[in-house]
């Protein structure tokens, strides 16, 4: 079996491509293929299709996307929207005319209204306006689950979405003003214990609640689903609402989430927040009812998974961008 994993230098796309090598080793006859940037723009129509003919994978997991904080997504919502329409409607469609019949694509939890009721359950999606400050993004993930649900209704292919939390760990954007709020609080208090710094300010107030999944978590999740029997993914989906959310069940405060890495990264000064900051949405919290009913749970605790975030920054800082 060819597997071709899209995004394989992306912190998910390397973690799935990691437990498919580990697969690999240990006997499984699987051919594994991947493209960088720089040899394969995902963007480019002409260059995927002539990619997924000569290739002509088995498996396609789309791994591939632009991603980013609030920040990053509030000064570049045109890139955001364009760039991943882009990819995954050249990937899907490519895929399928290349006689692809497995197909897993990896979405956003921001794909749920602003004001969506906790925990999210997948049938929430498209039942409200969507958080401003990354709409552009959440409208173009919306737009691969129903790719992959329209190209299964039309020609029948098994193409499935995983719709993930706030993912973190191993390969992670620690930049200090275009990552995530997890990778970026680690990188700011890393920096003020090294400094000596007496206070770190937090943007917003601290008191929006999320969920955070370790990405080797994500990794299992996603070949999981992927390998369900056919039967068993349609017995617990619908046609039209068929992504599966992937979570951990439990959220936590942002301001928390800055305690914990405080104590993980040795910063002994005052945490302080800055209201003048955007909060983005209150809670983000995922049901992930329908995933455990099909036999999957996450293994890594918080705690756990930021110390070995940490410890991969420490190691890796010296090559990481910003």
């Amino acid at each position: 079996m060819k597997y071709y994993v899209a995004g394989h230098r992306g912190m998910v796309g390397s973690a799935i491509l990691r437990q498919l090598q580990a697969l690999q080793a240990q006997g499984a006859a699987l051919d594994l293929l991947t493209r960088t940037h720089a040899e394969l723009d995902l963007t480019d129509q002409a260059a995927v299709r002539a990619f997924m003919q000569a290739e002509r994978p088995d498996v396609v997991i789309l791994a591939a996307a632009r991603v980013g904080g609030i920040h990053a997504n509030n000064t570049y919502p045109a890139d955001f929207i364009y760039d991943n329409l882009m990819i995954q409607a050249n990937v899907i469609h490519q895929a399928h005319a290349a006689g692809v019949e497995r197909l897993l694509f990896l979405g956003s939890s921001c794909i749920y209204p602003r004001a969506a009721v906790q925990p999210m359950a997948e049938d929430a999606l498209l039942t409200g306006v969507l958080e401003p400050t990354n709409e552009p993004y959440a409208i173009a993930k919306i737009a691969g689950i129903k790719l992959c649900e329209s190209y299964n209704r039309q020609h029948g292919v098994d193409y499935r979405s995983v719709m993930p939390t706030n993912l973190y760990g191993p390969g992670d954007n620690f930049h200090p003003e275009n990552s995530h709020v997890l990778p970026a609080l680690i990188r700011r208090f890393h920096e003020a214990a090294q400094a000596g710094a007496s206070e770190v300010t937090i943007w917003g107030t601290g008191t929006p609640r999320r969920e955070f999944l370790h990405v080797d978590d994500m990794a299992e999740a996603s070949l999981f689903v992927l390998d369900l029997p056919h039967d068993t993914y349609e017995a617990n989906t619908q046609p039209m609402l068929s992504h599966i959310n992937v979570g951990t069940g439990q959220d936590i405060s942002i301001l928390e989430l800055a305690q914990i890495v405080a104590e993980v990264t040795g910063f002994t000064g005052r945490i302080g927040t800055d209201p003048t900051k955007p909060d983005g949405t209150a809670r983000k919290l995922m049901n992930v009812d329908r995933l455990a009913a099909m036999g999957w749970r996450a293994r890594i605790g918080l705690r756990e998974g930021i110390e070995g975030a940490y410890r991969w920054f420490l190691d890796n800082r010296e090559n990481l961008r910003g």
